[in-house]
């Protein structure tokens, strides 16, 4: 049910769709109060699971980090909670609520908090820093934010504080980038396609993070753009092109005609397969990279769970219920990360949403034989039989008996069917 929940009456219609005789004495507002149990306990459930992913990875604690994400409301929401703030969402038209949530350097989630919609990222920080510490015994704690999202004001802010971060910078928006992209030095190789180089400007520390591969897509779908701009020009639309974004930037408008501008096409290939991080943190130019690029590939499991959980837009009314609902998703983020995890370790490559398709088309179909109710197991697909095998759990028995409220599994096939 937390690996694919929603808006409650959702989850309570697809109830009907799970095959669990216990679920059919649940009623509606047995969900609900469980929400308000989850809001009550959240502290508790949080550090118990805690313990239990800890001892199942050994994962230390000498760094963590944290981030927020936003969470729009329709409707007004919860007076005094749902504000209107800075929507990461793109939804300013929106009143929201903050999430933070704290991780391990594996990206591992470990805990999360929610705030009134209008509070400011450094102030979501500094609120949760010495509780989480105290919680979960945490030696370290770095702010990390994606690109854009940190103001210079923020992170003097944050320095005064005496805090961490580690934030991605915006190249082409930062006058600063092109003297630091055009610093000399080597590259070190990281792990995989990530090189990274470290650059000090005017008293503050970048690292320069390149993956080759993603250069050569870049460059390759620059190509095929400006073959096209080329194609345009030739046929004599130069009014559309002017209008298109897309290409006007790529444009050098002389008179009546225009030429593709090379110079601008020079300066977009600088870019290609970077991107540039800002940090006051002590960590390795390894590290710092690698935390990074571990929290993006989290924020992005993070973007399809609030996507594809339902997490927003949310439409409950009371501070409480919002808490118990995305506690419910964050525990589903968790039961994901972890269940990837699993995955990982025994060689499966693909996706958290192909895992769940797979295991989605395992059914069990009712069938009667000489008056006896059976079900029977439909054949397992894809990649299920190895979800099953990474966490532990027993596949279930190929033919189930029906009898009143008893359910007997049965190794072999049903009598009439060899």
């Amino acid at each position: 049910m937390v690996g694919r929940p929603g808006l409650e009456p959702g989850t309570y219609g697809w109830k009907e769709t799970v095959y669990r005789p216990e679920f059919e004495r649940l009623k509606l507002h047995h969900f609900y109060r469980a929400l308000d149990f989850l809001a009550d306990h959240k502290e508790e459930i949080e550090e118990k699971l805690f313990e239990r992913i800890r001892d199942l990875f050994h994962l230390e604690l000498d760094l963590v980090f944290w981030d927020t994400a936003s969470v729009y409301f329709e409707g007004r929401g919860a007076e005094g909670f749902c504000e209107y703030g800075f929507s990461k969402d793109h939804r300013p038209d929106r009143v929201q609520v903050i999430l933070g949530f704290l991780m391990t350097r594996e990206g591992i989630p470990i805990a999360h908090e929610v705030f009134p919609g209008a509070t400011a990222d450094v102030e979501t920080f500094r609120v949760v820093l010495k509780d989480l510490q105290n919680r979960f015994r945490i030696r370290r704690v770095i702010l990390v934010a994606d690109r854009g999202m940190v103001s210079r004001e923020v992170l003097k802010e944050i320095e005064a504080m005496g805090l961490e971060y580690l934030v991605g910078v915006r190249m082409r928006r930062l006058r600063a980038m092109k003297e630091v992209l055009g610093r000399g030095g080597r590259f070190r190789e990281v792990k995989g396609n990530l090189k990274v180089k470290e650059v000090w400007h005017e008293g503050r520390r970048y690292l320069i993070c390149f993956n080759p591969e993603e250069a050569e897509r870049e460059r390759l779908s620059r190509e095929e753009m400006v073959g096209k701009l080329e194609e345009k020009l030739k046929a004599g639309g130069l009014k559309g092109l002017i209008g298109n974004r897309g290409y006007r930037r790529y444009l050098k408008v002389e008179g009546s005609s225009a030429v593709v501008d090379r110079e601008v096409l020079e300066e977009e290939a600088r870019y290609d397969g970077k991107y540039v991080l800002e940090t006051n943190a002590g960590l390795s130019v390894e590290e710092a990279a690698l935390a990074y690029r571990g929290l993006w590939q989290v924020e992005r499991a993070f973007r399809e769970m609030k996507s594809g959980l339902d997490l927003r837009p949310v439409y409950h009314w009371t501070e409480k219920r919002i808490r118990g609902h995305i506690m419910v998703c964050f525990l589903a983020f968790v039961l994901e990360v972890v269940l990837m995890r699993r995955l990982r370790e025994v060689g499966y490559e693909g996706s958290y949403q192909e895992v769940m398709t797979d295991l989605e088309r395992l059914k069990a179909v009712e069938v009667t034989v000489d008056g006896r109710n059976y079900l029977v197991r439909t054949e397992l697909e894809g990649k299920a039989y190895e979800v099953f095998k990474a966490v532990g759990i027993r596949v279930p028995g190929r033919v189930l008996e029906v009898g009143g409220e008893d359910v007997v599994e049965r190794g072999g096939s049903m009598p009439g069917n060899r």
